[in-house]
């Protein structure tokens, strides 16, 4: 299933939604208060933001956090027209409950360290593998939350406004301002590790991100030129066990008719693929072009929805 829309009011789509939106807020809320704002890290976002005022003032993250995301949803929603739907406004309400019931019930500690100093108080920070925990557990929210057709507000926003009034591609904006606001713990703890930190988080999180999207890339498109056409297509059926088709087209040099072949495979059965084209036709020409979503007859349901 992929992006959920506009699902119908009290169908099986709605409710699916709702529920990745909010076990995704909640996943937030674990990711920032357990393993981000213990160690002091701004991985982009208000949140992020929110962490460094928390270290600094001694602030509420929820709080602070709600306090920038409203102003923020109420200008883009004045800038850039009513694009934020009702399911974004339920995220960064959800996210500020399950955030502000952590700092209630659990409150700032780690979950990840190596142990505390003698006082009991200072911990002794694990810090690569409580990188690692977070981006997994952040990458996972954010994607669910994606998936569920809502996004976090925050950040997005800011990049979403900057993108209506400059040339600057509205995924370089998100990195660039996620970017400034890893900044902020240098300046804030003058500590080099910690932005460091902040987007090797990040760079987990997306790759999370799109796992959650789009799953494990295992399809190939093949497209094959050869003079063997008629012997492929045997393999591909008969052997592979897949379809495929016959695209018409004309060399470029010799002006001669040829048969392109177009099929789509799993990683392991180009493999096998690519061997017996290699026996059929040395000669022959292959483009792999790996694909991050298939849908249709065979593969992934296509709905029209999404």
């Amino acid at each position: 299933m992929g992006v959920i829309k506009n699902p119908k009011f009290g169908s099986k789509e709605f409710f699916i939604a709702y529920a990745l939106l909010l076990l995704g807020s909640f996943l937030f809320a674990v990711g920032d208060v357990m393993f981000v704002n213990p160690y002091k890290m701004a991985p982009g976002g208000v949140y992020g933001v929110a962490n460094v005022l928390h270290h600094v003032f001694g602030w509420k993250i929820s709080f602070t956090a709600l306090l920038m995301d409203v102003p923020l949803l109420l200008l883009g929603t004045w800038i850039l027209g009513p694009k934020f739907g009702i399911k974004t406004v339920i995220s960064v309400i959800a996210i500020f409950f399950f955030v502000w019931l952590l700092e209630m019930l659990w409150g700032y500690a780690p979950v990840i360290h190596d142990g505390f100093l003698e006082d009991g108080i200072q911990f002794v920070p694990d810090y690569f593998l409580n990188t690692m925990v977070g981006g997994l557990i952040y990458g996972v929210a954010i994607g669910l939350i994606f998936k569920s057709g809502a996004t976090s507000g925050g950040s997005d926003i800011i990049a979403m406004i900057l993108n209506k009034y400059t040339k600057i591609s509205l995924g370089n904006l998100v990195l660039i301002v996620d970017s400034l606001i890893t900044l902020t713990t240098l300046i804030a703890f003058k500590e080099i590790r910690l932005p460091i930190y902040s987007i090797a988080l990040i760079f987990v999180e997306s790759k999370i991100i799109d796992l959650i999207i789009d799953g494990i890339k295992d399809h190939k498109t093949i497209l094959i030129v050869s003079d063997k056409s008629d012997e492929i297509r045997k393999v591909i059926i008969e052997e592979v066990k897949r379809g495929g088709t016959f695209i018409k087209g004309s060399g470029m040099y010799e002006g001669t008719d040829k048969n392109i072949i177009y099929t789509i495979v799993k990683r392991k059965e180009f493999i096998a693929l690519k061997n017996e084209v290699a026996k059929i036709d040395p000669y022959a020409f292959i483009n792999v072009i790996e694909s991050s979503e298939i849908m249709g007859r065979g593969f992934k349901r296509l709905h029209w929805d999404e």
